[in-house]
């Protein structure tokens, strides 16, 4: 039996980060070209082109394959992509450059030169139509079309060449991990099958029960929490890491289970957004995504499970990744342990269902959540973090 892990997306890791002689080269040159400035999520996507995370693209959209996502969830050349992966710069600025053209991307935030683009194209876009096809909705309160509308209405395309990957690797030291790192890694740790788990928020018990569901049924599983920027009341990743880092050390056998971040920014966008963490998550070397309730969701925007549905209007063969569809999942008092809405035939008296509301509420005056609902390890991490707010 092969022990060879599933392939990449589109065959080959595509990692565009220059390094040694031809870094020096290209940095220096790009001092001299004008230069462009990204907004965060521009800039956490060059850095997930840089390791590969992104593979096959080779830089930001042209409007043929921005405009096949868009419509169908497909590049140019067939292959599934479900999200833009663009780069929008106001008309003023557009007005300045042409085709062909070699920019320098510049971070805006911190100032910082991350790579260079050669503009093979220059296109305007509608920004209601993109929000619709890609996020099902138009409303400007969802934080995904809240940055659609606020960015510039003049897309440039075009392969990139990466010189940062920002502040990720020495911010994060030993749990960032790229995909050809973790390709090796679960090789050499004798894995086949490796089950992704997709996270932006602590790890509470229904979360560790879709995990060690996960461990059943595959070599090893990967925690992957998210590290880019989040929306404003989530909780920050210093914060998460040490939730997951007690977790994993008390309740976890440490011979079945990885974590390493990664440094994109969430954009809530539900299903599609759910292939495209499926997408990198098979380029990271997972054969399987866990995809439970909400996956990737935010408000009410999307059902509670058309993330999972999504994955069935996918034609055989276009992903190698598969889902690992799970029912919302709870400790139940009658069943005396953790359930599912599968698996669990009682009534929702005997759940221990908590809004992440509540649970803030709870935390925030001290107060620990049922153990069924929270490891007390996490809830006490979580218990200083919200106190920290207020004092």
């Amino acid at each position: 039996m092969s022990l060879k892990l599933v392939p990449p997306h589109g065959g080959m890791l595509k990692p565009l980060l220059l390094e040694g002689e031809a870094l020096v080269k290209a940095r220096e040159q790009a001092k001299a070209l004008p230069g462009v400035r990204m907004s965060s999520r521009e800039t956490s996507d060059i850095i997930m082109l840089a390791v590969g995370a992104f593979s096959p693209l080779d830089g930001f959209m042209v409007q043929s394959d921005y405009e096949g996502v868009v419509e169908n969830m497909h590049l140019s050349d067939g292959t599934l992509w479900p999200m833009p992966i663009t780069l929008a710069v106001s008309q003023q600025k557009a007005d300045t450059l042409s085709v062909g053209d070699d920019i320098a991307l510049v971070d805006d935030e911190s100032g910082e030169l991350m790579g260079s683009m050669t503009i093979q194209d220059k296109y305007t876009y509608d920004k209601k139509n993109e929000a619709l096809k890609v996020f099902r909705t138009e409303d400007g309160d969802h934080p995904g079309v809240a940055k659609i509308y606020a960015q510039g209405d003049v897309y440039l395309g075009g392969p990139v060449k990466v010189f940062s990957e920002g502040e990720y690797p020495a911010l994060y030291k030993k749990h960032y991990g790229r995909p050809a790192e973790t390709r090796a890694l679960f090789e050499s740790l004798g894995w086949k099958t490796v089950a992704a788990f997709q996270t932006r928020n602590p790890i509470h018990r229904s979360h560790e029960y879709c995990t060690k569901i996960a461990m059943e049924v595959c070599d090893g599983v990967f925690i992957h929490p998210i590290v880019g920027k989040l929306k404003g009341g989530d909780i920050p990743a210093d914060v998460r890491l040490r939730c997951y880092e007690v977790l994993l050390e008390q309740y976890y056998p440490r011979d079945r289970v990885v974590m390493k971040v990664y440094p994109m920014e969430m954009r809530y966008g539900g299903p599609r957004e759910a292939v495209l963490h499926a997408i990198f998550r098979q380029n990271y070397g997972c054969s399987h995504l866990i995809v439970g309730r909400d996956h990737a969701g935010v408000g009410s925007y999307y059902g509670p499970f058309d993330a999972q549905v999504i994955f069935d209007e996918i034609e055989d063969g276009e992903l190698h990744i598969e889902p690992l569809k799970i029912d919302w999942t709870f400790w139940c008092h009658k069943c005396d342990g953790m359930a599912s809405m599968k698996t669990c035939p009682h009534g929702k008296e005997e759940r221990v269902l908590i809004s992440g509301t509540a649970v803030r509420e709870m935390l925030g005056r001290g107060e620990k959540p049922p153990k069924e609902f929270s490891r007390p390890e996490v809830a006490e991490i979580l218990i200083q973090y919200y106190q920290s707010l207020t004092s």
